[in-house]
């Protein structure tokens, strides 16, 4: 893959851009960016990153060989006519807008390789977890060149397009979970009397740590759980409680409910 295209140049496009560029999978000059209309966005891209600004000019996309879609989705159908004339058969499109089909890409852009991807915001510090499904017409080794533009950003998994809506669900709307629980954390600790400075550094070591311990050890979470509960402790303490509120429960019908709105936004696309 010689020159990528990203279309919008919001936070996401950025991420994904600044791991090309960091990590050296294409020279910045060989990375093109354009907008509908912010000028001033892309010469901050052009100065931060050196990659290639795009303003009114579209013939060049025929040179091009995959164009990141990273618009808002209310735009994707303009953008799409906006281009269609200036693409070939073999340009192949990445779209990680949330909640449009590939099907829906196929009919305003026609039959041509096309890969759909939910990354999470975490690929703003490189750490994004990212599902990824592909259609029948991406060559293997388009593909691969997907995949390592994506794994610069973080971990990808390839799934079918369907389970995108629960990738979604789980890692695409999971940091939110996250910023929530430690939320609750802090709040429970500054009633407790902690300082709430020092109660957010003791909060983000303890996830940092936890995710550390998952990672390096390979063992299961509830092997590790166990590990930290002695019996009639303070920790078997806090799950009884978790336990009396259905915490599980709680889990499932978050990812339950974020799947099922997934669905509803795909099918209004």
């Amino acid at each position: 893959m010689e020159k990528i295209l990203f279309i919008g140049a919001g936070s996401m496009a950025e991420a994904i851009i600044a791991g090309i560029v960091e990590k050296n999978v294409l020279p910045g000059k060989q990375v093109y960016v354009m907008n509908r209309s912010d000028a001033d966005r892309l010469c901050e891209l052009e100065d931060r990153y050196g990659i290639t600004k795009v303003c009114e000019d579209r013939s060049f996309i025929q040179e091009i060989d995959l164009v990141v879609l990273a618009t808002k989705p209310k735009d994707v159908v303009q953008v799409m006519k906006d281009i269609r004339p200036f693409i070939t058969e073999h340009t192949a499109f990445l779209s990680v807008i949330a909640g449009i089909s590939i099907e829906t890409f196929e009919k305003g852009l026609g039959k041509r390789p096309i890969a759909r991807s939910m990354p999470n915001t975490s690929a703003t510090v490189g750490l994004s977890a990212s599902g990824i499904a592909f259609n029948e017409d991406v060559a293997s080794e388009m593909k691969d060149s997907i995949l390592c533009l994506l794994s610069a950003i973080g971990i990808v998994k390839v799934v079918e397009e369907d389970d995108l809506h629960a990738v979604t669900a789980l890692s695409g709307s999971g940091p939110a979970y996250i910023y929530y629980l430690v939320e609750a954390l802090e709040e429970a600790a500054v009633a407790r009397g902690l300082n709430g400075a020092d109660a957010r550094e003791l909060i983000v070591q303890t996830l940092e740590g936890a995710a550390a311990m998952l990672k390096t050890t390979g063992q299961e979470p509830s092997t590790l759980r166990t590990n930290v509960t002695s019996p009639g402790g303070t920790t078997a303490a806090g799950l009884n409680a978790l336990e009396s509120h259905h915490f599980k429960s709680v889990i499932a019908d978050c990812i339950n409910s974020a799947e099922a709105r997934s669905r509803e936004l795909g099918a209004m696309s």
